[in-house]
């Protein structure tokens, strides 16, 4: 049996995000998984670290590349129409189910129960890092926007702050107060 699997996940890169703002540099859904990939790890370690946690942050990392995977078949929805209305909310969370189920069926039979939890992420813990990690990466995305001189993403990074700060997750917390102002600096200024 041959299997479209792996062919369908390359094609993440040519799904572009933030589709109705401004942008100074195009992101695509790949390049934001794998963002989203070391941002949860980073979170699960930090947990794990300073916060005596005890999350599998292999799992967690591995859940994030695969976070955005149904997107693959329905594409991006921009935020301000998934999130306005809860009907169309619970719409979408179905339309990204029957998608995971696709691409699982695009599995050879063997491997199907092996993906099935990663696409699906059953885990509320590991789904909870992979979420704080997602608005993570889009607030990094709005600062490098702002530094970039885009004002359009100005509304999106005080939401996205907003939300970090309410997420109550001391991870998410000690990594803003500890590497956040970095995004902000320029090349030189890392040094």
């Amino acid at each position: 049996m041959k299997s479209h699997f792996f062919a369908y996940v390359a094609r993440m890169r040519f799904i572009q995000r933030w589709a109705l703002m401004r942008n100074t540099a195009p992101e695509n859904v790949q390049e934001h998984s794998h963002q989203v990939a070391v941002l949860a790890h980073a979170l699960a370690v930090i947990r794990n670290e300073k916060f005596g946690g005890s999350v599998d942050a292999g799992a967690v990392a591995v859940a994030a590349l695969y976070h955005d995977a149904s997107e693959i078949l329905t594409g991006d929805m921009p935020t301000p129409i998934k999130y306005d209305n809860p009907a169309i909310r619970r719409a979408y969370k179905d339309v990204e189910a029957v998608a995971e189920g696709k691409l699982v069926d695009f599995l050879p039979p063997e491997l199907r129960e092996v993906y099935r939890p990663i696409l699906t992420c059953a885990d509320s813990e590991v789904e909870r890092l992979v979420k704080a990690a997602d608005k993570l990466s889009a607030h990094i995305k709005c600062l490098e926007e702002l530094k970039a001189g885009n004002n359009e993403f100005r509304e999106a990074a005080a939401q996205t702050r907003k939300a970090l700060e309410g997420y109550d997750l001391p991870e998410v917390s000690y990594f803003m107060d500890t590497f956040l102002d970095s995004f902000s600096l320029t090349l030189d200024e890392l040094k």
